[in-house]
């Protein structure tokens, strides 16, 4: 091969790994089709909360005439499983099925348990808007029952595949991993909230029974696929002695500033979350901002969480600290809510959705680096105790944050007549939040910095 001949070769490999996403991941043990199918944990994850946060909470309300609180009981039920996300980290380590396998078990009955309460979920709707001739009982008991298995699943499925991926990849290229699971998630998001207000705008209850069971199936292929020769099958496996949940929770927790850790996510979560159901509405009561242009903030949001996992990845594949990134999203995060309570008295409907995209690139920052740390806590190989433990704490805060804000709203707003008083009281107590954070993180990033400084980094 001649000169010339070479250097095109160069230059085309050169040209692949850059036009192709989440190349430099790629390794002969991680080729590039089984990193994607890993990452479809995520997807299917993104595709159900699109469903139940976003399409059904509309359709509750508006065309099945539920009350909102009923509505929003719902809506949280799935978050109830949340906090067992640790013990099923746990478990997936210890466990160790007849096959050899670790991590599939838990994925595959979780993907059971979504697929299950998906398929129950509109005719249990149905019976709870009173269109049948069932006991009353029978609506919420069957209702409550679907959004439980929905959730149930997502958390098991999500943990384990989180847990699965950081098995697998090489630990220098967990940060692009991180960012492309990350990735997926939004994707999945804004493909499920795009499609299902697509295959819903004419509503019917057939069409409500034909569109959530489609999702039913469409999640259990997407896991299946993704299932395909991810833990190679082994003869029979004798159990090793492992830890049990105490001691692994103290191994877990006798890491350097655990518990800051855990405080400092859960502070920045509760920051960056309470304003997730009030920006559409801030926009259309305050702003007076027209249907479809409140409906274009959900993608500059998106597009900030996107533009934000792009950077954190990068920051990451260069070797920065990851709390380092969170602060970032952090300080981020307090420009972008000046921005939204300054829109209101100067009437910007432009500064009002730069905040809002700047909200989304502090919560891309602020949710890779954090995620990005958990995967390198997983002492004595216990990757889904701290991914798990990661889990519980950011779903619990982002859940109480949501129904915390709106409960600010509706109390400040009442009690002053001003509907805008209630808006910028959640955005005032998320500003002082992000201090907080600030404050409990600080201590993080000096010890990371001063110990690479010992050691000549």
């Amino acid at each position: 091969m001649g000169l010339i001949e070479r250097k095109m070769l160069l230059a085309s490999r050169w040209l692949t790994a850059k036009l192709q996403p989440f190349a430099e991941v790629v390794t002969e043990d991680l080729p590039l089709p089984r990193l994607a199918r890993m990452a479809l944990f995520q997807l299917s994850v993104g595709l159900t909360a699109a469903l139940i946060i976003g399409t059904l909470n509309r359709v509750m309300i508006v065309e099945l005439h539920l009350p909102a609180w009923l509505v929003s009981i719902m809506i949280s039920l799935p978050l109830v499983f949340a906090p067992a996300r640790a013990v099923i980290g746990f478990k997936s380590d210890s466990h160790v099925s007849a096959f050899g396998w670790k991590r599939l078990p838990y994925l595959w009955f979780g993907t059971l348990a979504q697929w299950g309460g998906l398929a129950i979920m509109p005719f249990a709707l149905i019976v709870l808007s009173g269109d049948s001739h069932a006991p009353h009982w029978v609506g919420p008991a069957a209702a409550a029952l679907a959004f439980l298995l929905v959730g149930a699943g997502m958390h098991t499925v999500q943990t384990a595949g989180m847990a699965l991926a950081t098995d697998v990849a090489p630990e220098k290229s967990r940060p692009a991993v991180v960012g492309m699971l990350c990735v997926m998630l939004l994707a999945g998001i804004c493909i499920g909230a795009v499609s299902y207000g697509f295959l819903l705008r004419h509503f019917s209850e057939l069409r409500l029974v034909q569109v959530v069971q489609g999702s039913a199936v469409l999640v259990l292929f997407i896991n299946g696929f993704g299932m395909w020769k991810q833990e190679p099958r082994g003869a029979q496996v004798v159990r090793a002695a492992a830890p049990d949940m105490g001691q692994a929770w103290q191994i877990f927790m006798s890491q350097p500033q655990s518990v800051r850790r855990l405080v400092t996510i859960g502070l920045g979560t509760v920051g960056l979350s309470m304003q997730d159901i009030l920006l559409e509405p801030y926009g259309g009561q305050i702003l007076h901002l027209t249907v479809g242009q409140t409906t274009q903030l959900t993608a500059a949001l998106a597009i900030g969480g996107l533009t934000g996992l792009g950077l954190a990845r990068k920051f990451l594949s260069r070797g920065a600290d990851p709390y380092r990134i969170a602060a970032t999203g952090l300080l981020a995060g307090l420009f972008a809510f000046a921005a939204v309570v300054m829109a209101a008295p100067v009437e910007s409907g432009w500064l009002f959705a730069a905040g809002v995209f700047g909200i989304g690139l502090a919560g891309g920052l602020f949710l890779v680096g954090t995620l990005s740390d958990a995967m390198g806590r997983a002492a004595a190989g216990m990757s889904g105790l701290a991914l798990g433990t990661w889990g519980s704490v950011q779903a619990v805060a982002a859940g109480g944050a949501i129904a915390f804000g709106g409960i600010l709203r509706d109390s400040v707003g009442a009690y002053t007549g001003q509907a805008a008083d209630g808006y910028d009281a959640v955005y005032t107590v998320e500003i002082a939040l992000l201090f907080l954070t600030l404050i409990a993180l600080g201590p993080l990033v000096r010890r990371r910095a001063a110990r690479m400084a010992m050691v000549g980094v």
